[in-house]
């Protein structure tokens, strides 16, 4: 057999030489040259597979057939004989744990936990049993693309465990218990709270600004829900006026999740300027006060469509485009485009929905004893929104549209007082109930540091959100 080995281990050396030389000499191997490699391939091929076939009958009892001794007339070098044994240990290991390994789903569109356990092989009936354990099971009925399940199976798709992750701070657990049960619990993370901060001027819009501030469309909207019974900022806000915000921000494993609430603001409209302080009593309620325990909530929204465009004032004479002829203007019409939510500016009651005339589809509320408003040119109605209903501040009544005497798509808003027409842009609006004063001492403790933090942050430029 060794004879065999170094006779094949002398026709490799043999190739490699003349491929060398050959290469040297003419630049290439001819076809010659590559059918004479080959039939010693063969040759040596044969040598081998007869040398390990006989080994166990022919080989003497001094041959040495160790790695290190082959390696010296092969050329190429076996494995140690450990590392197999390693590796045929760890794919066994493997194979042991594979039935019961984790598996990772991604929802995808069209996803739902039927098809899931389908394609898994696991069977319908366990699909119905775990969907009625209890409220938070039955939220599996409702998955969206991109959540994750995990699913830990065992042999012929027998579910172990499930896990869910709802949204970033509760996970759904759901494990087998007995033969035939599963139990159910829902985990859910803290929430960490980090104080954060942000300013910035206005250059163009409030919106724009915002983003260049760091604040997201969320917070810019909360903002302007803070200081809309102060400012219209459809008409109110002007090239360098600035603002300040205290937020927090929310943090779950020390991961960054969103940002929470505002917790104190500033706003400075054409150099008056307005601050904000968030505050929940001791009953739950929370609303935004000014330094003094004011509510910055007034009886009325300044603006009952949110940043559209004035295209027509409050005025005793204006040429009406339709019926070419002078006539006074007793409210203020917002272009937006046909389908834009309307609100109630006021808390009141629908005194009347319907048409009337040449305010084609109206609303008009009557809040308490002297104040009222009307709302023409709606495209449709609110759901639920009939005369005799109870509306809220900020409620969401109808739609912009061009119903009755209209060129374009926009809302005629009319405010008034005792039965008189009055400028709702102008219009002095009544505060809100202040804060009581059971609550007005802690009211100051938990105003006092938001506002030194304003303070602190007033005037200088722009900075970035917290690090995340």
């Amino acid at each position: 057999m060794k004879a065999l080995l170094q006779a094949a281990a002398e026709h490799w050396k043999w190739i490699t030489m003349m491929k060398t030389t050959t290469a040297n000499r003419y630049g290439k191997l001819t076809h010659g040259h590559w059918l004479m490699a080959g039939v010693l391939m063969v040759a040596s091929g044969i040598a081998l597979s007869l040398a390990t076939d006989n080994t166990g009958a022919t080989q003497p009892d001094n041959l040495d057939t160790s790695a290190a001794a082959l390696s010296s007339v092969l050329p190429w070098t076996l494995p140690p004989a450990d590392t197999v044994a390693a590796d045929a240990q760890e794919n066994a290991a493997h194979v042991a744990d594979e039935p019961n390994a984790w598996q990772t789903i991604k929802i995808k569109y069209g996803d739902n936990l039927s098809s899931i356990f389908d394609r898994l092989g696991i069977s319908p009936q366990l699909l119905h049993t775990i969907l009625s354990l209890d409220d938070d099971t039955a939220t599996l009925k409702r998955i969206r693309p991109g959540q994750i399940i995990k699913l830990k199976l065992a042999e012929q798709s027998q579910l172990l465990e499930l896990m869910y992750d709802m949204d970033p701070t509760r996970t759904l657990r759901i494990w087998q218990e007995g033969v035939n049960g599963f139990k159910s619990s829902l985990i859910e993370r803290p929430v960490e709270r980090r104080s954060a901060h942000t300013s910035g001027a206005i250059t163009s819009s409030l919106f724009e600004s915002a983003q260049q501030a760091g604040l997201s469309d969320k917070m810019t909207m909360e903002l302007a829900n803070i200081f809309g019974w102060d400012i219209d900022f459809a008409l109110d806000i002007r090239e360098g006026d600035r603002f300040s915000v205290v937020y927090d921000d929310l943090y779950v494993d020390g991961n960054w999740l969103r940002h929470g609430d505002i917790l104190a603001a500033e706003f400075v409209n054409d150099g008056t300027t307005y601050r904000a302080v968030r505050f929940t009593d001791p009953s739950g309620q929370t609303n935004y006060y000014t330094p003094d325990g004011k509510s910055m909530r007034k009886a009325f929204l300044r603006t009952p469509v949110e940043f559209s465009r004035i295209s027509s004032y409050f005025g005793t004479a204006r040429f009406h485009p339709i019926l070419n002829r002078i006539r006074a203007h007793k409210g203020v019409d917002y272009a937006a485009p046909i389908g834009t939510p309307v609100k109630a500016t006021g808390d009141g009651k629908v005194e009347f929905v319907g048409l009337r005339g040449g305010y084609g589809k109206a609303i008009e509320l009557q809040h308490g004893a002297r104040y009222s408003t009307l709302y023409g040119h709606l495209s449709r109605f609110a759901s639920g929104i009939r005369s005799g209903s109870r509306v809220h501040q900020g409620q969401v009544i109808g739609y912009v549209g061009m119903t009755g005497l209209a060129t374009g798509p926009h809302l005629h808003y009319e405010f008034r007082i005792d039965g008189v027409h009055r400028n709702p842009l102008t219009a002095r609006f009544p505060d809100a109930a202040p804060l009581t004063a059971q609550y007005k001492q802690d009211f100051i403790q938990t105003s006092q540091g938001l506002l030194a933090q304003l303070d602190a942050i007033r005037g200088i430029p722009p900075v970035a959100l917290s690090a995340r």
